[in-house]
Protein backbone atom coordinates (compact mmCIF):
# COMPACT_ATOMS: atom_id res chain seq x y z
CA UNK A 1 0.00 0.00 0.00
CA UNK A 2 1.55 3.34 -1.50
CA UNK A 3 0.80 6.23 1.70
CA UNK A 4 2.36 9.90 1.87
CA UNK A 5 3.76 11.30 4.78
CA UNK A 6 2.60 14.81 4.75
CA UNK A 7 5.02 17.12 5.95
CA UNK A 8 4.52 19.11 9.50
CA UNK A 9 2.77 21.79 10.46
CA UNK A 10 4.74 24.93 10.21
CA UNK A 11 6.17 27.03 13.09
CA UNK A 12 4.86 29.63 14.95
CA UNK A 13 5.85 32.22 16.33
CA UNK A 14 4.78 34.08 19.83
CA UNK A 15 2.05 36.11 18.04
CA UNK A 16 0.78 32.68 15.41
CA UNK A 17 2.75 34.20 12.45
CA UNK A 18 4.15 31.54 10.24
CA UNK A 19 7.58 31.20 10.37
CA UNK A 20 8.12 30.30 6.59
CA UNK A 21 11.59 28.96 7.50
CA UNK A 22 10.93 26.21 9.29
CA UNK A 23 9.33 24.60 5.74
CA UNK A 24 11.38 23.04 3.20
CA UNK A 25 9.84 23.48 0.09
CA UNK A 26 7.42 20.55 -0.64
CA UNK A 27 5.69 22.14 2.53
CA UNK A 28 5.69 25.65 1.88
CA UNK A 29 4.13 24.71 -1.62
CA UNK A 30 1.42 22.71 0.51
CA UNK A 31 0.69 25.75 2.67
CA UNK A 32 0.67 27.83 -0.31
CA UNK A 33 -2.00 25.87 -1.59
CA UNK A 34 -3.92 24.84 0.82
CA UNK A 35 -3.96 27.73 3.26
CA UNK A 36 -3.36 30.44 1.73
CA UNK A 37 -4.85 29.19 -2.03
CA UNK A 38 -2.59 30.16 -4.19
CA UNK A 39 -0.88 28.54 -7.14
CA UNK A 40 1.62 26.18 -6.06
CA UNK A 41 4.67 27.98 -8.32
CA UNK A 42 3.90 30.94 -5.95
CA UNK A 43 5.81 28.99 -3.57
CA UNK A 44 8.64 28.88 -5.43
CA UNK A 45 8.99 32.41 -6.35
CA UNK A 46 8.63 32.97 -2.07
CA UNK A 47 11.56 30.41 -1.56
CA UNK A 48 13.77 32.13 -4.14
CA UNK A 49 13.28 35.42 -2.92
CA UNK A 50 14.03 34.13 0.67
CA UNK A 51 16.61 31.77 -0.19
CA UNK A 52 18.12 32.96 -3.66
CA UNK A 53 17.75 36.82 -2.99
CA UNK A 54 18.01 36.50 1.11
CA UNK A 55 15.13 39.32 1.29
CA UNK A 56 14.01 40.93 4.87
CA UNK A 57 10.90 41.99 3.80
CA UNK A 58 7.83 41.48 1.73
CA UNK A 59 8.22 44.69 0.23
CA UNK A 60 11.00 43.52 -1.77
CA UNK A 61 9.40 40.19 -3.23
CA UNK A 62 8.73 42.37 -6.39
CA UNK A 63 7.12 39.79 -9.15
CA UNK A 64 4.42 38.61 -6.17
CA UNK A 65 1.62 40.75 -6.42
CA UNK A 66 0.65 43.59 -4.16
CA UNK A 67 -2.23 41.40 -2.25
CA UNK A 68 -0.30 38.36 -1.86
CA UNK A 69 2.24 40.36 -0.23
CA UNK A 70 -0.04 42.03 2.02
CA UNK A 71 -1.49 38.52 3.32
CA UNK A 72 2.00 37.15 3.70
CA UNK A 73 2.71 39.98 6.19
CA UNK A 74 -0.49 39.25 7.95
CA UNK A 75 -0.28 35.53 8.23
CA UNK A 76 3.97 34.81 8.19
CA UNK A 77 7.35 36.05 8.53
CA UNK A 78 10.59 36.10 7.27
CA UNK A 79 13.27 35.98 9.99
CA UNK A 80 13.21 34.40 12.81
CA UNK A 81 16.10 35.73 14.91
CA UNK A 82 17.36 38.88 15.44
CA UNK A 83 21.39 39.95 15.28
CA UNK A 84 22.49 41.08 18.56
CA UNK A 85 26.09 41.70 18.28
CA UNK A 86 29.80 40.96 15.57
CA UNK A 87 32.73 39.72 17.67
CA UNK A 88 35.73 40.30 15.30
CA UNK A 89 38.37 38.14 16.54
CA UNK A 90 42.43 39.59 15.18
CA UNK A 91 42.13 36.35 12.62
CA UNK A 92 39.23 37.71 11.02
CA UNK A 93 36.52 35.19 12.41
CA UNK A 94 33.40 36.46 13.78
CA UNK A 95 31.36 35.18 16.30
CA UNK A 96 27.55 36.59 16.10
CA UNK A 97 25.08 36.73 18.58
CA UNK A 98 21.16 36.73 17.70
CA UNK A 99 18.34 36.48 20.17
CA UNK A 100 15.81 33.97 19.29
CA UNK A 101 12.18 33.84 19.02
CA UNK A 102 11.84 32.95 23.03
CA UNK A 103 14.42 35.87 23.93
CA UNK A 104 17.55 33.43 24.59
CA UNK A 105 20.72 34.09 23.29
CA UNK A 106 22.75 31.79 20.58
CA UNK A 107 25.96 32.12 19.04
CA UNK A 108 27.30 31.42 15.47
CA UNK A 109 30.78 32.03 13.83
CA UNK A 110 31.79 32.65 10.31
CA UNK A 111 35.08 31.57 9.74
CA UNK A 112 36.76 32.87 6.56
CA UNK A 113 39.95 31.51 5.19
CA UNK A 114 41.44 32.25 1.61
CA UNK A 115 39.78 28.59 -0.09
CA UNK A 116 36.67 28.80 1.81
CA UNK A 117 34.41 30.53 4.78
CA UNK A 118 32.44 28.28 6.83
CA UNK A 119 29.95 29.17 9.30
CA UNK A 120 29.63 26.72 12.23
CA UNK A 121 26.29 26.86 13.63
CA UNK A 122 24.12 26.41 16.71
CA UNK A 123 21.47 23.38 17.10
CA UNK A 124 19.95 24.14 20.94
CA UNK A 125 20.14 26.99 23.72
CA UNK A 126 22.93 25.33 25.85
CA UNK A 127 23.40 21.48 25.50
CA UNK A 128 22.61 18.47 27.56
CA UNK A 129 25.65 16.13 26.79
CA UNK A 130 27.40 17.90 29.89
CA UNK A 131 31.29 17.00 27.58
CA UNK A 132 33.69 18.21 30.47
CA UNK A 133 36.20 20.26 28.03
CA UNK A 134 33.40 22.26 26.27
CA UNK A 135 32.29 25.91 27.91
CA UNK A 136 28.63 25.59 26.58
CA UNK A 137 27.69 22.27 28.84
CA UNK A 138 28.60 24.56 31.58
CA UNK A 139 24.81 26.08 30.34
CA UNK A 140 22.86 23.13 30.75
CA UNK A 141 20.22 22.21 27.96
CA UNK A 142 17.92 25.10 28.15
CA UNK A 143 15.73 25.10 24.74
CA UNK A 144 16.10 23.58 21.60
CA UNK A 145 16.34 25.59 18.17
CA UNK A 146 13.51 25.49 15.88
CA UNK A 147 14.07 24.56 12.37
CA UNK A 148 13.35 28.22 11.78
CA UNK A 149 16.33 29.47 13.89
CA UNK A 150 18.83 26.88 12.87
CA UNK A 151 18.46 28.19 9.51
CA UNK A 152 17.85 31.62 9.75
CA UNK A 153 21.86 31.83 11.05
CA UNK A 154 22.80 30.96 7.43
CA UNK A 155 20.64 33.13 5.74
CA UNK A 156 21.11 36.34 7.69
CA UNK A 157 25.27 35.67 7.67
CA UNK A 158 24.80 35.23 4.10
CA UNK A 159 22.67 38.42 3.89
CA UNK A 160 25.70 40.45 5.77
CA UNK A 161 28.51 38.97 4.41
CA UNK A 162 27.99 36.99 0.90
CA UNK A 163 29.07 40.46 -0.80
CA UNK A 164 32.62 40.22 1.42
CA UNK A 165 33.13 36.37 0.83
CA UNK A 166 31.41 33.76 -0.10
CA UNK A 167 29.88 31.22 2.09
CA UNK A 168 30.66 27.95 1.45
CA UNK A 169 30.59 25.33 4.30
CA UNK A 170 28.25 25.00 7.42
CA UNK A 171 28.84 22.90 10.08
CA UNK A 172 26.64 21.79 12.98
CA UNK A 173 29.60 22.30 15.67
CA UNK A 174 28.18 25.03 18.01
CA UNK A 175 26.28 25.25 20.84
CA UNK A 176 23.71 21.92 21.57
CA UNK A 177 23.94 18.84 20.49
CA UNK A 178 22.42 18.19 16.89
CA UNK A 179 21.35 14.82 17.42
CA UNK A 180 19.60 15.64 20.64
CA UNK A 181 17.45 17.76 17.88
CA UNK A 182 16.78 15.88 15.17
CA UNK A 183 13.30 16.48 14.56
CA UNK A 184 15.00 20.17 13.42
CA UNK A 185 18.02 19.12 12.39
CA UNK A 186 17.37 16.81 9.65
CA UNK A 187 14.59 19.49 7.56
CA UNK A 188 17.08 22.11 8.56
CA UNK A 189 19.76 20.26 6.53
CA UNK A 190 17.34 19.21 4.06
CA UNK A 191 16.78 23.26 3.47
CA UNK A 192 20.01 24.00 3.63
CA UNK A 193 21.11 21.63 0.24
CA UNK A 194 18.20 22.29 -1.75
CA UNK A 195 19.23 23.31 -5.10
CA UNK A 196 16.85 25.95 -6.03
CA UNK A 197 17.29 27.66 -2.46
CA UNK A 198 20.92 28.11 -0.23
CA UNK A 199 22.23 25.55 -2.73
CA UNK A 200 24.78 24.23 -0.23
CA UNK A 201 26.52 21.03 -1.35
CA UNK A 202 25.70 18.01 0.43
CA UNK A 203 29.46 17.34 1.02
CA UNK A 204 29.58 20.79 3.11
CA UNK A 205 27.68 20.94 5.41
CA UNK A 206 28.40 18.84 8.34
CA UNK A 207 26.36 17.73 11.56
CA UNK A 208 28.29 16.64 14.35
CA UNK A 209 27.28 14.34 17.02
CA UNK A 210 29.20 13.24 20.63
CA UNK A 211 27.77 9.89 19.50
CA UNK A 212 23.83 9.35 20.30
CA UNK A 213 23.54 6.35 18.24
CA UNK A 214 19.53 5.76 17.39
CA UNK A 215 19.78 9.00 16.14
CA UNK A 216 22.95 8.74 14.05
CA UNK A 217 21.28 5.66 12.57
CA UNK A 218 18.19 7.33 11.50
CA UNK A 219 20.26 11.04 10.37
CA UNK A 220 21.99 8.46 7.73
CA UNK A 221 18.76 7.03 6.28
CA UNK A 222 16.89 10.54 6.31
CA UNK A 223 19.46 13.64 5.61
CA UNK A 224 21.98 13.54 2.86
CA UNK A 225 24.35 15.67 5.03
CA UNK A 226 27.95 14.59 6.12
CA UNK A 227 28.63 13.48 9.87
CA UNK A 228 31.64 13.78 12.45
CA UNK A 229 31.71 12.02 15.49
CA UNK A 230 33.32 13.94 18.75
CA UNK A 231 35.09 11.05 19.71
CA UNK A 232 38.13 12.61 21.83
CA UNK A 233 39.03 8.94 23.71
CA UNK A 234 40.06 5.65 23.20
CA UNK A 235 38.98 3.95 25.96
CA UNK A 236 35.51 3.72 28.17
CA UNK A 237 36.80 4.73 31.09
CA UNK A 238 38.17 8.33 29.47
CA UNK A 239 35.10 8.68 27.84
CA UNK A 240 32.96 7.88 30.38
CA UNK A 241 34.65 10.82 32.22
CA UNK A 242 35.21 13.58 30.03
CA UNK A 243 31.77 12.69 27.55
CA UNK A 244 28.99 10.88 29.71
CA UNK A 245 27.15 10.14 26.90
CA UNK A 246 29.59 7.51 26.70
CA UNK A 247 27.44 5.59 29.60
CA UNK A 248 24.84 4.80 27.39
CA UNK A 249 26.66 4.40 23.97
CA UNK A 250 30.29 3.06 24.87
CA UNK A 251 32.64 2.99 22.72
CA UNK A 252 31.80 -0.41 20.82
CA UNK A 253 28.32 0.27 20.23
CA UNK A 254 29.16 3.52 18.97
CA UNK A 255 31.75 2.10 16.58
CA UNK A 256 29.32 -0.82 15.53
CA UNK A 257 27.00 1.76 14.68
CA UNK A 258 29.44 3.93 12.32
CA UNK A 259 30.68 0.42 10.84
CA UNK A 260 27.73 -0.13 9.66
CA UNK A 261 26.60 3.90 8.55
CA UNK A 262 25.54 3.69 5.28
CA UNK A 263 28.62 6.11 4.04
CA UNK A 264 28.16 7.28 0.15
CA UNK A 265 30.63 6.75 -2.26
CA UNK A 266 33.78 9.15 -1.80
CA UNK A 267 32.60 9.57 1.23
CA UNK A 268 34.05 9.51 4.58
CA UNK A 269 32.81 9.94 8.63
CA UNK A 270 34.88 12.61 10.58
CA UNK A 271 36.26 12.16 13.69
CA UNK A 272 37.00 15.08 16.15
CA UNK A 273 39.50 14.56 18.70
CA UNK A 274 40.11 17.08 21.03
CA UNK A 275 43.59 17.05 22.26
CA UNK A 276 43.71 17.00 26.28
CA UNK A 277 47.29 16.79 27.73
CA UNK A 278 47.99 13.77 29.96
CA UNK A 279 44.32 12.25 29.56
CA UNK A 280 44.10 11.30 25.88
CA UNK A 281 47.24 12.31 23.73
CA UNK A 282 49.77 9.43 24.90
CA UNK A 283 51.43 7.55 21.93
CA UNK A 284 49.09 4.15 22.94
CA UNK A 285 45.96 6.27 22.40
CA UNK A 286 47.62 6.94 18.95
CA UNK A 287 47.39 3.55 18.44
CA UNK A 288 44.39 2.50 20.03
CA UNK A 289 42.66 5.48 18.10
CA UNK A 290 44.23 3.72 14.82
CA UNK A 291 42.42 0.23 15.96
CA UNK A 292 39.04 1.85 17.38
CA UNK A 293 38.25 3.41 13.67
CA UNK A 294 39.72 0.75 11.17
CA UNK A 295 36.32 -0.84 9.73
CA UNK A 296 35.32 3.18 9.10
CA UNK A 297 35.87 4.87 6.53
CA UNK A 298 37.13 8.28 7.96
CA UNK A 299 39.45 11.25 8.63
CA UNK A 300 40.70 12.35 11.53
CA UNK A 301 40.63 15.94 12.88
CA UNK A 302 42.95 17.02 15.72
CA UNK A 303 41.58 19.83 17.63
CA UNK A 304 44.03 21.30 19.67
CA UNK A 305 42.00 22.39 22.77
CA UNK A 306 40.91 25.93 23.42
CA UNK A 307 40.52 26.89 26.87
CA UNK A 308 37.98 28.92 28.95
CA UNK A 309 37.51 30.40 32.39
CA UNK A 310 37.47 27.83 34.88
CA UNK A 311 38.17 24.40 33.20
CA UNK A 312 40.69 21.58 34.42
CA UNK A 313 41.88 20.82 31.54
CA UNK A 314 45.31 21.82 29.28
CA UNK A 315 45.93 22.01 25.51
CA UNK A 316 48.38 19.40 24.62
CA UNK A 317 51.75 21.04 23.38
CA UNK A 318 52.44 20.93 19.67
CA UNK A 319 54.99 18.63 20.24
CA UNK A 320 52.51 16.11 21.64
CA UNK A 321 50.11 16.95 18.80
CA UNK A 322 52.51 16.43 15.93
CA UNK A 323 53.68 13.47 16.68
CA UNK A 324 50.03 12.05 17.34
CA UNK A 325 49.28 13.32 13.92
CA UNK A 326 52.34 11.58 12.01
CA UNK A 327 51.69 8.76 13.82
CA UNK A 328 48.10 8.43 12.41
CA UNK A 329 49.84 8.94 9.04
CA UNK A 330 51.93 6.69 8.61
CA UNK A 331 49.30 4.16 9.66
CA UNK A 332 47.32 5.59 6.21
CA UNK A 333 44.90 7.36 8.10
CA UNK A 334 43.92 11.03 6.58
CA UNK A 335 44.71 13.22 9.32
CA UNK A 336 44.36 17.10 9.82
CA UNK A 337 45.27 19.29 12.29
CA UNK A 338 42.60 22.12 13.36
CA UNK A 339 43.76 25.59 12.84
CA UNK A 340 42.85 27.55 16.25
CA UNK A 341 40.66 30.67 14.88
CA UNK A 342 38.85 33.39 16.97
CA UNK A 343 39.94 32.14 20.09
CA UNK A 344 41.14 35.44 21.55
CA UNK A 345 36.58 36.75 20.76
CA UNK A 346 35.82 33.29 22.35
CA UNK A 347 34.85 32.15 18.99
CA UNK A 348 37.14 28.89 18.98
CA UNK A 349 35.90 25.32 19.21
CA UNK A 350 34.51 24.41 22.53
CA UNK A 351 34.16 28.52 23.81
CA UNK A 352 30.93 29.11 23.31
CA UNK A 353 28.12 29.59 25.22
CA UNK A 354 27.33 32.04 28.85
CA UNK A 355 26.84 29.82 32.12
CA UNK A 356 24.49 30.40 34.34
CA UNK A 357 24.65 30.70 38.03
CA UNK A 358 24.44 26.99 38.39
CA UNK A 359 26.23 24.27 35.97
CA UNK A 360 25.53 20.62 35.58
CA UNK A 361 27.94 18.94 37.68
CA UNK A 362 31.27 17.73 36.84
CA UNK A 363 31.95 14.32 36.27
CA UNK A 364 34.74 12.97 38.92
CA UNK A 365 38.49 12.68 37.21
CA UNK A 366 39.14 8.65 37.52
CA UNK A 367 42.48 8.80 40.43
CA UNK A 368 45.12 8.67 38.20
CA UNK A 369 44.59 11.42 35.74
CA UNK A 370 43.68 14.13 38.90
CA UNK A 371 47.40 15.00 38.81
CA UNK A 372 47.55 16.22 35.37
CA UNK A 373 44.41 18.44 35.87
CA UNK A 374 44.34 22.07 36.72
CA UNK A 375 42.45 23.42 39.90
CA UNK A 376 40.23 25.42 37.80
CA UNK A 377 37.04 23.36 38.83
CA UNK A 378 36.42 21.16 41.89
CA UNK A 379 35.87 18.20 40.33
CA UNK A 380 34.12 16.62 43.56
CA UNK A 381 32.14 19.53 44.54
CA UNK A 382 30.15 21.77 42.15
CA UNK A 383 26.55 20.51 41.14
Amino acid sequence: MNTTVSPPPPELDANGLVLLKSMTLPALELWVTETLGEKKFRARQLWQWMYGRLVASFDDMTDLSKAFRTRLAEVARIDALELNDVYQATDGTRKLTWTTLNGSVIESVWIPTESRVTLCISSQVGCAMNCQFCLTARMGLRSNLTVAEIVDQVVQTRRLYEQEQHLSNVVFMGMGEPMHNIDAVIPATDILIDRLGLDFSARKVTVSTSGLVPEIQRFGIESKARLAVSLNATTDEVRDWIMPINRKYPLAVLMKALSEYPVRTNERITFEYVMLAGVNDSMEDARRLVRLVNRVPCKINLIPFNPHPGTEFRSSSPEVVREFAEYLFSKNLNVTVRTTRGDDRMAACGQLGQPGPKSPRRMDAPDRFKPVLQNGIDTASES
